[in-house]
């Protein structure tokens, strides 16, 4: 054990730990399927995972409670890989070395997989039951590749559940009870464009913007926070106005769920023109660290000379990839009309790839009204159209449809103000839950969704706040102690 050995519950960092040792990106989950399944059957619990991967653990409930009403407990067993460029880490070698700061548990430069390790940990030590917890039967459903498709929670063998109900422990606020969450579509724009030869004896520069914040494209879209796609865009287009500018490569960002955090572009320009270069960067750069100075503090924006390549993008491709960039929608598209501060639609231009011959761009739509994800998802392909781009959708999963006389949120609300003295947070959000999918499923199913405190999901500057795990830890203890009979 690390310095987390200490900390409260110990149940759940002692497994946080464990199954942190264990590289899980989504996708490539076979090795903590593996880990998973080997606990289940080391608990001599029943073991099984589906077809398509997911694991699931059933578990007796308590004497006393054998009776009562069973209870599906579910978190994705993958995790978002991201790190800062100066940080050496392999994710897929390298499990993720934790570290306290302050009230908070955070990684070394690389996100932490609190979303959703946290939740899983949880499950393993009630499953464990170090501590004798009063509880009802659970089925414990470990789900893979949450975060690029929920592949795990679309293709689920549900004839392998019987549970009533189901807590989801994927909510980042330990003050808040999720009752609904917003649907999703992947959008990918791609395209060939022309290599041109160009001269020799231009100047060539790389632009790099980097040093933001990022996060999660859900639950951090309202926040105005930069996206270095769209910074950079803004840039090249900028200088382009001015000068002659050839672009010859355009890359930035990652994974479609999180806010990107850096992106570079190497462009060559007229040896006459490096007084106006330098001017315009100078002015740009002043507008954006003026723009974001209350929000984005370690915003970096700089440029250095390179080699000269032998060839750009053309001319007209240039010019279509700049527009189309600037047109792509990213952020909030519509606040919600009937929920008080949701985001109902939005759009994270995530990731741009520019480099030999090849144009790709990878977005993610979400809503939690059906229609409005149609609406945004029509301008994209529009957009798309216009800049000469073929536009494919993919991975489309649907809202969770908030049910605010749910049963169980009754109970999980009760529990909450009898342990807090204070009135919990009851929820629809942004972020694309896997309760959305698994109602379909399980359209009888009752369901909620808590989870402890961790901020800055998907991106290096993720950390969970430690009091939180144990507060959310009490409140779940509560909830199984008071689950009705059948």
């Amino acid at each position: 054990m690390s310095e987390l050995k200490d900390l409260k519950p110990g149940s759940i960092w002692k497994n946080f730990e464990r199954i942190n040792a264990v590289p899980r990106p989504s996708k490539r989950e076979a090795r903590i399927i593996t880990f998973m399944m080997d606990f289940g059957r080391s608990l001599e619990l029943p073991t099984e995972r589906d077809e398509i991967g997911n694991v699931i653990i059933k578990k007796p409930g308590t004497s006393g409670m054998k009776d009562h009403k069973t209870v599906i407990l579910q978190s994705h067993l993958d995790m978002v890989h991201q790190k800062n460029k100066s940080t050496d880490f392999d994710f897929d070698k390298q499990g993720i070395p934790m570290m306290i700061e302050g009230d908070f548990v955070c990684a070394k430069g690389t996100t932490l997989g609190a979303d959703n390790g946290l939740g899983v940990a949880t499950m393993m030590a009630l499953l464990e039951n170090e501590e004798n917890i009063e509880h009802p039967p659970i089925e414990a459903l470990f789900t893979i590749d949450e975060e690029t498709g929920m592949t795990g929670a679309k293709h689920l063998d549900a004839s392998r559940l019987s549970g009533e109900l189901l807590i989801n422990l994927d909510t980042e606020e330990d003050n808040e009870i999720g009752i609904g969450c917003a649907g999703g579509v992947d959008v990918t724009f791609s395209k060939s464009y022309q290599q041109e030869k160009i001269d020799a004896k231009l100047t060539s520069r790389t632009i790099k913007v980097s040093g933001l914040n990022g996060g999660h494209s859900g639950m951090d879209i309202h926040k105005g926070l930069g996206n270095a796609n769209k910074l950079l865009n803004r840039i090249l287009f900028s200088l382009n106005k001015t000068i002659n500018v050839r672009l010859h490569t355009f890359e930035g960002g990652g994974l479609r769920n999180a806010i990107p955090r850096e992106a570079e572009a190497v462009i060559s320009f007229d040896s006459k023109d490096q007084d106006e270069f330098k001017n315009g960067m100078h002015r740009l750069e002043k507008q954006l660290l003026e723009e974001f100075s209350t929000i984005e503090e370690n915003i970096s924006i700089d440029h250095f000379e390179v080699a000269t390549p032998q060839s750009a993008l053309s001319v007209s491709d240039k010019h279509q990839l700049l527009a189309t960039l600037y047109n792509i929608h990213h952020g909030v598209y519509r606040m919600s009309p009937s929920i008080s501060g949701l985001v109902e639609t939005s759009n994270n231009l995530a990731k741009v790839e520019v480099k030999n011959g090849k144009i790709e761009l990878l977005c993610l739509t979400r809503s939690s009204v059906e229609s409005g994800k149609q609406d945004l998802s029509n301008q994209m392909e529009a957009i798309g159209h216009l800049g000469n781009l073929k536009v494919i959708f993919s991975g489309d999963y649907p809202g969770w449809t908030p049910n605010p006389g749910s049963t169980l949120l009754k109970l999980t609300e009760k529990n909450y103000r009898a342990q807090n003295k204070d009135e919990p947070i009851v929820a629809a959000c942004h972020a694309g839950l896997e309760c959305g999918i698994l109602s379909h499923h399980l359209p009888d199913v009752d369901m909620v969704s808590i989870g402890p405190t961790i901020r800055g999901a998907h991106s290096p500057d993720e950390r969970a706040k430690i009091a939180s795990v144990q507060k959310f830890w009490e409140l779940l203890k509560a909830v199984l102690a008071d689950i009705p009979k059948k």
